[in-house]
């Protein structure tokens, strides 16, 4: 407290005391209790003064903190309040005098409000192109260092000439970044066109057009409006051709490579979804892996102790896996209880061997290969054995067709059967062509087609309805593989045809069925496929997968087909 206010208490107290009338005695002893009161006052204010200086401080360095934080990270404590800009500039608005008049500028046959619209957004693009985003940091070091391309297998792709060496760290950067943009190009369908034209009310009024108008800030021409007129190109468009000639594909990573076979591989079959793979070979073990062509991920690993497996599918339905071998019982996996049950014999049956079979498309019926010609008809529900079917020679090979309601079959006596599995008897038999032992057998999935592989090499392919019309001669004979046809496979939409044989290195062939003509760039020269031993596409067409006997799962791209 200063002198000044201490003089002046004490003379309102002397005044006070002077209206009282007297001097001494009781009077002086209240001017010495107010003298009391006022050290215990200046004492109390020194403190309050002094904590209101140190709350200043406080709140004058949690503001410099608040605005440094503010400066290096964004605003973290004044967030974004969408609308509040609006609100101030009404409020300005509302301080201002009313408009007494306005221009109508509408009258030239030009709409003013989108000339406004577009004035400020020209303004706009102005400002964005004046600001320029300029680099956080700079890296001195850059220009000063010198690196050599050469000695790095990786890096010579970025050498423009051959005999080029060492190249400045600034030009080595820029090199690193083109070479990422050529290798991962953009999304074509974000980037705005380069002949897209400002909206001009000059155009055609929306009574002669579509009645598109385009928003406002917005630009593009009539191809822009097709996509709301039509879905036509975000539809997966299916029945494309595939052209003849030479095959676009690429070789992916092995299907099994987390965890290869011990031996040959005899069966490898994609599930419904078409990223599911099973394997099935003679290392007793069934092998479940998820197909992305980039990792190939083991999902399940599956060891039957006495039974090497011959031959394993998936039900059409995708709810089991039906496999076995040379053993007068055969298995079936469960993949929703994840369970294996041991089936068989067969009741009234002495087959030592259930490893040649088929299950129909409508997963009903399972058909074994039995001893002497007989055929061996099991419910898929049940596993319990409902009819035979007998053949005049040895059954080699089955297919279903017109889904699952008749049945393929050939062998030892050079013919093709047909059976009607409702009446359970023969419709058709005719001779396959030039065919001494019928050894595989394939169908289309519309049934339209089937091809009959021989013990010579030969693959006859035939229109079923004209076979079934009397019509013997096959639509192509394909002589391209010289040993015994092993298996064929027919792709979704029946346009590859592939032909394999276990009995010669990289005999596998794929052929244009459309042209009937085999691709002449596969297999490629640069590659081996050993001895394949099974093969199956994709259900949607765009994986292929080999099984040879080295143990491998070959996976390849066909990118004609989009999806798996």
């Amino acid at each position: 407290m200063s002198l000044i206010s201490q003089n002046a208490s004490s003379r309102k107290l002397a005044k006070v005391i002077s209206k009282d009338g007297s001097d001494g005695g009781p009077h002086d002893q209240k001017i010495e209790e107010a003298n009391a009161l006022d050290g215990s006052d200046q004492v109390s204010l020194k403190k309050k003064k002094r904590r209101r200086q140190s709350d200043y401080d406080e709140e004058q360095e949690k503001n410099e903190m608040k605005k440094l934080e503010n400066f290096l990270f964004g605003s973290l404590y004044l967030p974004l309040q969408f609308g509040e800009e609006g609100k101030e500039e009404m409020k300005d608005l509302t301080h201002q005098d009313p408009m007494l008049f306005y221009m109508d500028r509408s009258a030239d046959g030009k709409d003013a409000i989108y000339e406004e619209n577009l004035e400020s957004q020209e303004d706009s693009e102005d400002d964005n192109h004046k600001k320029e985003r300029k680099p956080v940091w700079v890296d001195e070091e850059e220009e000063k260092i010198v690196i050599d391309i050469s000695k790095i297998g990786r890096l010579r792709k970025l050498r423009k000439e051959a005999n080029e060496n060492l190249v400045a760290g600034t030009d080595y950067i820029s090199r690193l970044r083109a070479q990422h943009i050529k290798l991962n190009p953009g999304t074509d369908w974000a980037q705005m066109g380069p002949n897209l034209g400002d909206y001009s009310s000059d155009n055609e009024s929306s009574d002669d057009g579509d009645g598109v108008v385009a928003a406002p800030g917005y630009t593009g021409i009539e191809a822009d409006y097709d996509i709301l007129r039509s879905n036509e190109d975000m539809v997966v468009k299916g029945g494309s051709k595939l052209l003849p000639g030479l095959l676009d594909y690429s070789r992916l990573i092995d299907a099994n490579l987390q965890e290869a076979s011990n031996g040959p591989i005899n069966s490898v079959q994609f599930h419904r979804n078409g990223q599911l793979l099973l394997t099935g070979g003679l290392d007793r073990r069934l092998r479940f892996f998820q197909i992305d062509g980039k990792r190939n991920t083991k999902i399940e690993s599956i060891f039957i102790e006495d039974c090497p497996i011959r031959k394993a599918c998936f039900l059409p339905d995708g709810s089991q896996v039906i496999f076995g071998g040379r053993r007068k019982f055969f298995y079936c996996f469960d993949l929703v209880k994840a369970s294996v049950d041991k089936i068989g014999p067969l009741t009234g049956r002495e087959e030592k061997s259930l490893e040649v079979f088929e299950v129909s498309p409508d997963s009903n019926t399972i058909a074994f290969i039995g001893n002497e010609g007989y055929i061996l008809l099991v419910s898929a529900r049940t596993k319990e054995l409902i009819g035979t079917l007998k053949m005049n020679g040895t059954a080699r090979s089955l297919a279903f067709a017109d889904d699952g309601r008749q049945l393929l079959s050939s062998g030892g006596d050079g013919h093709v059967y047909h059976w009607d599995l409702r009446t359970r008897r023969c419709f058709h038999k005719a001779d396959d062509e030039g065919c001494m032992e019928g050894t595989a057998l394939c169908t289309s999935h519309d049934s339209k087609f089937f091809a009959a592989g021989s013990s010579s090499g030969i693959v006859n392919v035939y229109n079923r309805d004209d076979f079934l019309g009397g019509k013997r001669k096959p639509m192509k004979t394909i002589e391209n593989l010289v040993t015994k046809i092993d298996g064929v496979k027919f792709n979704h939409d029946a346009q590859i045809l592939a032909i394999t044989s276990s009995m010669k290195k990289n005999s596998l062939k794929l052929v244009h069925v459309p042209s009937f003509t085999v691709f002449s760039n596969w297999p490629s020269p640069k590659q081996t496929l050993q001895y394949p031993r099974s093969l199956d596409f994709s259900p949607g067409g765009g994986f292929m997968a080999v099984g040879n006997a080295g143990g491998k799962v070959l996976l390849y791209k066909l990118h004609h087909y989009q999806h798996a």
